[in-house]
């Protein structure tokens, strides 16, 4: 391993251990040459996923875009590091076992809104207004109207603003 300081390949392992998602191994380890330390990651190379978009192109799965819709519409929000990383790689684990090499990226989108219904209900609509498009207010309203039926709030035909909040 190249030493990401000093750039000479001579280093030590220091420690192994699991990943917190159990599929991966972190390694210390400290460069001989100029001493200091650095974390390398070392996961199982699966196939090559390819995601078939909408027009029917064609392009390879790439976890770190994921990770970064995920990042965008968790931004503010009371989600960690760790909350988008264990959801990213549960959802990369999924689609690997699920499908052999393409996979459609209306399948991604759909896994990655109900990861998000779970994980952040504000996040969860921020992104669903730019996966679904929407177009005005009515496309909010209809679906915020599940989240807060599931929430036994009642919406009654309101206008958004007069919808009530569960913190009031």
């Amino acid at each position: 391993m190249r030493c990401p300081f000093c750039r000479i390949e001579n280093d030590r392992v220091i420690d192994s251990r699991a990943g917190d998602d159990g599929n991966t191994i972190r390694r210390r380890r400290e460069c001989l040459s100029c001493r200091r330390r650095f974390t390398t990651y070392e996961r199982v190379e699966r196939q090559q996923l390819t995601v078939v978009k909408k027009g029917g192109e064609r392009e390879p799965f790439d976890r770190d875009k994921l990770k970064r819709g995920l990042s965008r519409a968790c931004w503010k929000r009371p989600v960690t590091d760790a909350d988008i990383e264990g959801v990213v790689t549960a959802l990369e684990t999924e689609f690997a076992d699920g499908y052999e090499s393409e996979i459609p990226s209306r399948v991604i989108g759909e896994r990655l809104m109900e990861a998000l219904r779970r994980l952040d209900q504000v996040a969860f609509v921020r992104f669903a207004s730019v996966y679904r498009q929407f177009k005005d207010v009515r496309d909010f309203v209809e679906e915020l109207e599940p989240i807060l039926a599931e929430a036994n709030l009642p919406t009654g035909g309101l206008p958004p603003a007069a919808v009530p909040r569960g913190d009031a």
